[in-house]
C-alpha cells in the first residue's frame, strides 16, 4: 500500500517536471553514520544469535524475548539500509533496554559454572562474556542512532527538472526570488 502511494507521488512529480533530491544523504559523514548504525545492528544480531543458540536449552522464558529482539533488529537493519530516519529512535530505545537486560543477565551466566546447574550448549562463561559484549555495542548503537537522527536523513528538496521540460531553476513562478527560492513563491513551511 505504502509503495503504491510512493509510486503515484513519484509519477506525479515526474509529470510536473519536479526532481526530488536528498541533499543530506550525499554527505560522507551521513553515509558513514548510516553504515556504522547498520554494522552495529548486525553485530548485535550476531551476539544475540550466539547467546540464543549457545544457551537454548537453559533460556526458558527469555527465549521468546531474545527471538523477538533478533527479528526487530533485522527489520531495523532493513529500514536503516533504506534511509528510514524513523528507525533511529527505536534503535536507541531498544539499545538501552537490551543493555539493561544484558547487564542483569551476565552474572547468572557466570554463576552457571558451579555444580548443580544444567549446562548449555556453549560454555556458560563464554555466553557470559558475549552477554557483556552486548552492553558496549548497544551504547555505541544509541550514540550513533541519535547522531544519525540529528543529521536529517529524511530532508527532501524539490527542484525543476530541466530535462523534463520544467525549465531552469529560477524561470518558474518563483523567478526573481533568488537561486535558493527554487520553485516556491515564498519559503516552504517548516519543516521542509
Amino acid at each position: 500500500m505504502a509503495s503504491a502511494i510512493r509510486e503515484r507521488e513519484e509519477a506525479d512529480r515526474r509529470a510536473r517536471g519536479v526532481l526530488v533530491t536528498h541533499p543530506n544523504r550525499d554527505k560522507t559523514v551521513v553515509q558513514s553514520t548510516r553504515l556504522v548504525v547498520i554494522l552495529l545492528l548486525l553485530v548485535t544480531i550476531g551476539l544475540l544469535l550466539i547467546n540464543t543458540i549457545g544457551g537454548w536449552s537453559v533460556l526458558q522464558g527469555a527465549l521468546p524475548v531474545q527471538l523477538g529482539f533478533i527479528v526487530v533488529y533485522i527489520l531495523m537493519v532493513y529500514s536503516a539500509a533504506r534511509w528510514s530516519r524513523g528507525v533511529l529512535p527505536l534503535a536507541a530505545a531498544l539499545g538501552v533496554l537490551l543493555s539493561i537486560f544484558a547487564l542483569v543477565a551476565a552474572s547468572s551466566w557466570f554463576e552457571r559454572n558451579e555444580a548443580g546447574f544444567a549446562q548449555p550448549l556453549l560454555n556458560p562463561g563464554l555466553i557470559g562474556v558475549v552477554t557483556l559484549l552486548i552492553i558496549p555495542v548497544q551504547m555505541l548503537l544509541v550514540a550513533f542512532s541519535l547522531r544519525g537522527f540529528n543529521q536529517g536523513w529524511n530532508v527532501e528538496v524539490e527542484r525543476r527538472d530541466p530535462a523534463a521540460g520544467g525549465g531552469p531553476v529560477g524561470s518558474g513562478p518563483g523567478a526573481g526570488l533568488g537561486a535558493d527560492a527554487g520553485d516556491y513563491r515564498a519559503a516552504p513551511p517548516f519543516p521542509a
